[in-house]
């Protein structure tokens, strides 16, 4: 199961962090253990990584996420461009 990475700023850490529930259940849909890091310089980038095991699922989530998951991401504060790693 490859890992992804995935980095981008967000409005206010501690907004983010609020929803990290609601953002393990969209990524769990298609990837295990996500986890959360923010960034140590005190700055609002944030990155998560997870295992994936549903790669086309991922890619159709970062490409073009559902009405009500750029909702969510929205009420998070999450600031694009998201920036998406995978390993190989």
């Amino acid at each position: 199961m490859p890992k992804m990475v995935m980095t981008h700023s967000v409005v206010e850490i501690e907004r983010w962090l609020r929803g990290k529930e609601e953002r393990a259940a969209v990524i769990g849909s298609y990837a295990t253990d996500v986890t959360d890091f923010v960034a140590v310089d005190g700055s609002n980038r944030i990155a998560v990584t997870a295992d994936i095991h549903d790669l086309e699922g991922d890619q159709a989530m970062l490409a073009s996420p559902p009405a009500e998951v750029a909702a969510q991401m929205e009420s998070h504060g999450v600031l694009p461009p998201i920036t998406a790693y995978i390993e190989k």
